[in-house]
C-alpha cells in the first residue's frame, strides 16, 4: 500500500537544484505507488496536487521586507519579530489543511528547515511539527552557516529554534559529508546522507533535429569547440577560469557558451566576465534566454532548448566552482559523457573524487599542465571515450536512482514499518 506525501518547500518551480532533486525523489516514490503532494510559494506542479500559498514563496514582498531587517544586523526591531510570528501562525494553519487536504502519512521538507530564505515558514514547520508529532523528512541541501550572508543576523534565536529544529520526529538528510559532520558538530543531529542522483540506468536520448540545431541558434558552427558552462552566473561558480582556459588554448574555434542568467544576486560578475572575455579575446556566448525548463518559443519566435539540448551539443563542461552544495553539473557531465574541467571545491574532494571520477582538475588557479590535459582532450577522441565511459560508470555505481531508492526505502520504512519500496 503506498504512503501518501506531502512535499514541503518555498519553491517547486525551474531548473534549480532542490525543485529538481525533489521531482526525482517523488519518480522514485511513485515508481512503488507512493503518491506525492507540494505544499510551496511558487510551483510547476501539477494543480490537482498542489497548494500554493504565496507566503511561502521566498521572493514574496512580505518576505523579502523581513529578510533585509533579519540579516546584516545584530537586532531587531519589534515590528519585525511580531510580523515573523504573524506569518509564522498563518503558514502553520496552511499547513493543517494542506495535511488535511490530501490526507498525507509523511511530509518531505525540501531545504526549508536549513536555510533561511523564509523565516516564517521555517518557524511554521517547527511550530507544526511539535503540535501534531507528524513523520517528517527534512532534506537539507544548504545550511545558513555555509552562506556569508546569514553570518551577521538579528535572528539567531530563530535560527536555532528552526533552521533545523532538534525534534525527534524528524529525519534529517544531508547531501554531503561536511554538511553531515557539520550538522552533528554544531547542533548535535544526527542524519543520513544521501547525495544527488540522476537516472544513470537510462542513458540520455541521443540528440534529435531540434537539439542539433541550438548550435546553429547561438552562431556555433558544427566545426567549432563548444566549452558549456551550465551554470548560473554568481561568483562562487568561477566563471573567470574557464575564460581563462578557453584563453589560454589560443585557438579561434574554440568558443565559451554560458547557459544561466545571473539570477538574484545582480550583474556586476556578469559585467566583469564579460570585459574580461572581450580583453582575453575569448568569444562567450549568453544563452540564458535559449535555454529553459522546457522547450519552447520565446517571445520572439526564437528557440528555447533544455539544458540536456545544450549538453548534447558540448564538447567540453567548465565546472571551475569555488563552491558547491553537492555539484549537479558534475553529475549531469558525467550522465551526457562529456569531459569535464573541476576546480576541486571541497566536496568533489570528500565525496565525489574518491569514488576515482576523471576529471581534469585544477587547484584554484588554472596551469598550463591543466590547459594541456584539455587540449588533449580535443585532440585525442579514444582518450576523451575512455574517460567519459569510465565516470558513466561511477555515476551509476554511486550517484543513480537505484541509490535514492535505497535510502529512501530505509527512511520510510522507518516512520511504516513497510518494506515497499
Amino acid at each position: 500500500m503506498g504512503v501518501r506525501i506531502g512535499f514541503v518547500g518555498t519553491r517547486f518551480s525551474g531548473t534549480d537544484g532542490v525543485s529538481l532533486e525533489s521531482a526525482k525523489w517523488a519518480k522514485v516514490l511513485w515508481d512503488h505507488r507512493h503518491t506525492s503532494h507540494w505544499y510551496s510559494g511558487l510551483s510547476d506542479r501539477d494543480e490537482d496536487t498542489s497548494m500554493v500559498v504565496p507566503h511561502a514563496y521566498f521572493g514574496h514582498p512580505d518576505i523579502q521586507w523581513i529578510n533585509r531587517r533579519a540579516f546584516g544586523t545584530r537586532t531587531r526591531t519589534p515590528d519585525v519579530t511580531q510580523r515573523i510570528y504573524a506569518l509564522a501562525d498563518y503558514l502553520k494553519r496552511t499547513l493543517y489543511e494542506f495535511t488535511r487536504r490530501f490526507d498525507l502519512d509523511l511530509l518531505i521538507v525540501q531545504n526549508a528547515l536549513c536555510i533561511p530564505m523564509n523565516i516564517p515558514l521555517g518557524v511554521a514547520l517547527t511550530h507544526f511539527i511539535a503540535e501534531t508529532g507528524f513523520p517528517t523528512i527534512a532534506h537539507h541541501h544548504d545550511f545558513y552557516w555555509e552562506r556569508d550572508r546569514f553570518s551577521v543576523s538579528a535572528v539567531t534565536d530563530l535560527l536555532w529554534m528552526s533552521f533545523p529544529p532538534a525534534l525527534p520526529q524528524i529525519q534529517n538528510v544531508t547531501i554531503n559529508s561536511f554538511a553531515q559532520e557539520d550538522l552533528a558538530h554544531r547542533r548535535g543531529v544526527s542524519s543520513i546522507l544521501v547525495p544527488n542522483v540522476l537516472d544513470f540506468e537510462n542513458e540520455p536520448d541521443e540528440p534529435d533535429a531540434y537539439a542539433r540545431g541550438f548550435r546553429h541558434d547561438i552562431g556555433i558552427a558544427d566545426d567549432d569547440i563548444m566549452f558549456l558552462q551550465p551554470t548560473r552566473v554568481v561568483p562562487r561558480k568561477g566563471i573567470e577560469h574557464a575564460i581563462s582556459l578557453v584563453a589560454a588554448l589560443k585557438n579561434s574555434r574554440c568558443k565559451l557558451v554560458i547557459s544561466h542568467a545571473s539570477g538574484d544576486e545582480g550583474d556586476e560578475y556578469l559585467t566583469a566576465l564579460c570585459e574580461m572575455a572581450e580583453s582575453q579575446g575569448v568569444d562567450l556566448r549568453l544563452c540564458d534566454t535559449s535555454v529553459g525548463d522546457k522547450r519552447g518559443l520565446n517571445p520572439d519566435g526564437s528557440k528555447i532548448y533544455t539544458l540536456a539540448d545544450a549538453y548534447s551539443q558540448a564538447d567540453f563542461i567548465t565546472y571551475p566552482s569555488i563552491y558547491e552544495g553537492f555539484g549537479n553539473a558534475l553529475l549531469e557531465a558525467f550522465y551526457y559523457r562529456k569531459p569535464v574541467l573541476v576546480n576541486r571545491y571541497s566536496i568533489f574532494v570528500a565525496d565525489i573524487e574518491p569514488k576515482g571520477a576523471k576529471v581534469i582538475a585544477m587547484d584554484g588557479y588554472l596551469t598550463k599542465d591543466v590547459v594541456q590535459k584539455v587540449q588533449r582532450i580535443i585532440d585525442d577522441p579514444e582518450f576523451r571515450r575512455e574517460m567519459v565511459d569510465f565516470n558513466y560508470e561511477i555515476g551509476k555505481a554511486f550517484f543513480s536512482y537505484g541509490v535514492l531508492r535505497r535510502k529512501l526505502r530505509a527512511l520510510v520504512t522507518n516512520f511504516t514499518g513497510l518494506d515497499n519500496l
